[in-house]
């Protein structure tokens, strides 16, 4: 693990994350992955009261360049990122050969439809159901009545940061599924109603610039990253001295 700010991440490549997570639905008991990058980061630091999902995952892994920057800065070197859209995507694929069923939670319901219509082209056989994530506190309830019905293996949240990691914990003992994950945007990714950046922007480890470019509203919140630069290089200063 490295900490960054208070948070511990793990070094693991992709591989070793999704070998973890087979382990932890094959337990059956419930455990829970945080994909942050420096956004969240800044918004722990914030909210204290963030900090008990935190606490309580059983595995947070960097999602975003500036988690890996700031590793670096701390003389740990990171494989790379883990991401929630690439992860998402790893863990359909082990759940269709394993049998595992897959609940997703998020998004408009017009998107929600979309993205298991594309995931159930490109996994047929996987067991896959879903509820869009508009919905009143009072009808929390039913929501989880819905999911326990389904009884999947795996629950994938949407509801954005940091509600869908607050949810999670809020209700993992009483779901008991044995892996729950936030995942952001990615329904609306695999919905296609939300384009991810394209490869080049991966590549160059730009697609916070492409997705501000694509979404002006973005900025503010983006601000927290170079606030974020600056106290991780300056605690990767301070842990580097002898």
């Amino acid at each position: 693990m490295v900490t960054i700010l208070g948070i511990e991440f793990t070094e693991w490549s992709m591989e070793r994350v999704v070998e973890e997570c087979r382990t932890f639905v094959r337990s059956g008991s419930p455990h829970v992955v945080i994909t942050a990058g420096p956004e969240f980061v800044m918004r722990v630091l914030r909210d204290p009261t963030l900090r008990r999902p935190m606490e309580r995952a059983d595995l947070i892994t960097p999602d975003g360049i500036g988690i890996v920057l700031a590793a670096r800065w701390r003389g740990t070197h990171l494989v790379g990122r883990v991401t929630g859209v690439e992860l998402t995507e790893r863990l359909l694929i082990e759940a269709e050969g394993a049998g595992w069923g897959v609940y997703l939670l998020g998004a408009s319901d017009p998107s929600l439809q979309a993205a298991l219509q594309t995931i159930r082209r490109r996994h047929p056989d996987l067991r896959v159901g879903g509820r869009h994530g508009y919905f009143a506190d009072d009808e929390e309830r039913e929501i989880l009545d819905g999911v326990a019905a389904f009884d999947p293996h795996i629950l994938l949240v949407g509801l954005g940061q940091p509600r869908q990691e607050v949810f999670i914990d809020r209700v993992r003992d009483q779901l008991n599924i044995p892996l729950a994950m936030g995942i952001g945007g990615t329904i609306d990714i695999l919905g296609g109603t939300v384009m991810r950046a394209p490869s080049w922007a991966q590549r160059l480890r730009l697609e916070w610039l492409y997705r501000l470019v694509r979404e002006p509203r973005r900025l503010r919140r983006q601000l927290a990253l170079p606030v974020f630069a600056w106290r991780a290089w300056r605690e990767g200063r301070t842990s580097a001295r002898p």
